[in-house]
Formats: C-alpha cells, sequence, structure tokens
C-alpha cells in the first residue's frame, strides 16, 4: 500500500520509519504531565475504535485501539494528580509504537488527513519545541520543560487544567478527523485540516501566556 504515491518508493518508506521513529519518541516527551497521556491516548484511541466499527480501518488496528483505549481508561485512576502509578518510559514507548502503528494503517487506508488530525496536538507541541531547541542552539537532546504543556504549568495553569483543555482539544480533533473519513471529500478533509489546525494553535498560544491573576 502507498500513502503518497507520488514520492518514491524507497523515499516514502524511509520517511515513514522516520515518522515512525519521531512519534515513538514524542509519546514518551509528551508524558511528563499526570494523565497527560491519558488526555491524549484515550480521544484518539476511541475515535480509531469507531473507525474499525465503521469498516474504515482494518479489523486488526481497530481492535488494538479498542483494547489501548480500555487499558488507558484503567490506569487513569492511578494517574490522576497526584499520581500513585506513572508509565516512564517502559510504558510510554510501548504505547506511542502501537498508536503509531494504527494510525499508520488509517492512512495506508486511504485517510492520510485524519491520520495527520488525531495526533495533531503531540506532533505540534513535540514538533514546535524540538525546531525551536534546534534554532536556539540548545542542547535538545537533553532534559528540559519547555514544551508547552510544561510551559503552561509555570505560566499559571493548573496540572488538571492543562490536561483538560488537551483532553477537550482531542475530542475536537478526533470529531473531525471521523468526519473527514465518513465524509470522503477532499474539501471537508482539507476544511478539517485547516480547523484542527486552528485549534491547536489557539492551544497552544494559550499555554504559552502567563495567566492573569
Amino acid at each position: 500500500a502507498r500513502i503518497v504515491p507520488a514520492l518514491p518508493f524507497a523515499l516514502e518508506r524511509g520517511l515513514i520509519l522516520l515518522a515512525g521513529i519521531w512519534f515513538v519518541n514524542l509519546v514518551n516527551f509528551m508524558d511528563g504531565l499526570d494523565l497527560m497521556t491519558v488526555a491524549e491516548v484515550v480521544p484518539v484511541t476511541a475515535a480509531l475504535g469507531l473507525l474499525g466499527w465503521f469498516g474504515d480501518l482494518s479489523t486488526s488496528a481497530g481492535l488494538l485501539a479498542t483494547a489501548l483505549c480500555g487499558a488507558m481508561l484503567g490506569f487513569a485512576p492511578f494517574n490522576r494528580p497526584a499520581a500513585r502509578v506513572f508509565l516512564g518510559d517502559v510504558g510510554s514507548l510501548p504505547i506511542g509504537l502501537l498508536l503509531g502503528w494504527c494510525l499508520l494503517e488509517l492512512a495506508w487506508h486511504g485517510q492520510p488527513a485524519a491520520a495527520l488530525l488525531l495526533p495533531a496536538y503531540y506532533l505540534a507541541d513535540s514538533t514546535v519545541t524540538l525546531f525551536r531547541r534546534i534554532i536556539r542552539r540548545e542542547p535538545f537532546w537533553s532534559a528540559h520543560r519547555t514544551h508547552f504543556y510544561q510551559r503552561a504549568t509555570d505560566n499559571g495553569f493548573a496540572v488538571s487544567r492543562v490536561v483538560g483543555e488537551v483532553f477537550l482539544l482531542n475530542l475536537l480533533l478526533a470529531a473531525l478527523a471521523i468526519v473527514t473519513v465518513r465524509a470522503g471529500s477532499m474539501t471537508i478533509a482539507i476544511v478539517s485540516l485547516f480547523a484542527g489546525g486552528a485549534a491547536v494553535a489557539f492551544v497552544l498560544r494559550r499555554f504559552s501566556r502567563t495567566q492573569s491573576s
């Protein structure tokens, strides 16, 4: 299966491998607040499970997404602030791998727009942060607290508020992704991508600004 037939096969596969490695690691990078990974993974996997139920995704990917959603819901009570249990590298890296594979399956089923919309917040926060650190010539491979969600807590947001806003944003992105797939229209896909991008940009901007007392 091809995602971007216009690209040479070897280049497309190389970019997919690079994107997969980045996605696995960014899930780990973004797991820095209680319930943050739950707020990301539950809406995304719930949407993937629904798409599997509708027949817009392979049965195996749909079942995996549903199982992962259930696992994260079971994990949530133990990870709510103040958390008693944490994912760590051992938990977040496999979640990134499984979630990345489900999204790749969605793209292979002719839905690249939906596959980009579902993880759009994680992709934007982590990628913008990485390039900002590279431009500033910071040691981007070292530990830091400059992700937008981390800056939000430094700017006066409560952890519950940050996680809540990320969760609501992801619900919106999941809805846009489902609409895109079910509509089967290029125009709706483009409009949804712009709407999702605007929503993500709005939240990132909020997180980067100091809250007035």
